[in-house]
């Protein structure tokens, strides 16, 4: 069935539709919002409310963009939405055991996970910031809408991340030029 038709059913409630539609993109919706939450707990949390959004705003869904597109900016928006509500969590915890993982994207697994780590420790403002631009392609306009600040701030939290990351990663790595080549090579 093509996507159109998937959401043409979706749109009027046929669950196997909906069901459709969810399998395909899921793995990109937890992939966003994972980038943006920090762990897994409160990814699997995001995800949810950003299908729920979804599934609720189908209808308004006009096709004048890309179905994935429209569906990562709701992930976004939900995600974004979400944690602007939450306080602020003073350690990140780490998965449960048993959690199924999440493939890297990097072929390298230990620079994918130094990469990582590094993003965690990231300030929250920081870390949305360096995904939302960096990771995802939004305009610092377009980040400045989301997150409610100005385009400038949304470019000196970026500046500041790209600095904290490259010392961490350098921290890390254990010198300030060792390992960073393959850093531009893989998704974060």
């Amino acid at each position: 069935m093509s996507e159109s038709e998937l959401i043409r059913r979706a749109c009027h409630g046929d669950g196997g539709a909906i069901r459709a539609l969810y399998e395909r993109y899921s793995p990109r919706v937890y992939a966003i919002v994972r980038r943006i939450a920090g762990d897994d707990d409160t990814a699997q949390d995001l995800a949810q409310e950003a299908w729920i959004r979804a599934i609720r705003a189908l209808p308004t869904f006009r096709g004048d963009a890309r179905f994935s597109t429209w569906l990562h900016r709701v992930a976004v928006n939900a995600a974004l939405q979400e944690r602007r509500h939450e306080k602020p969590r003073a350690d990140r915890h780490e998965p449960l055991e048993g959690a199924i993982p999440v493939a890297p994207v990097c072929p390298d697994a230990l620079l994918h996970r130094r990469l990582e780590l590094a993003l965690d420790r990231l300030p929250d403002g920081m870390r949305r910031v360096l995904i939302l631009h960096d990771v995802e392609g939004y305009t610092h306009e377009e980040i400045g809408n989301m997150l409610a600040v100005t385009p400038g701030t949304s470019k000196s939290q970026l500046f500041k991340a790209r600095v904290k990351m490259r010392e961490m990663l350098a921290a890390l790595d254990g010198g300030p030029n060792e390992g960073n080549e393959g850093a531009q090579a893989c998704s974060i």
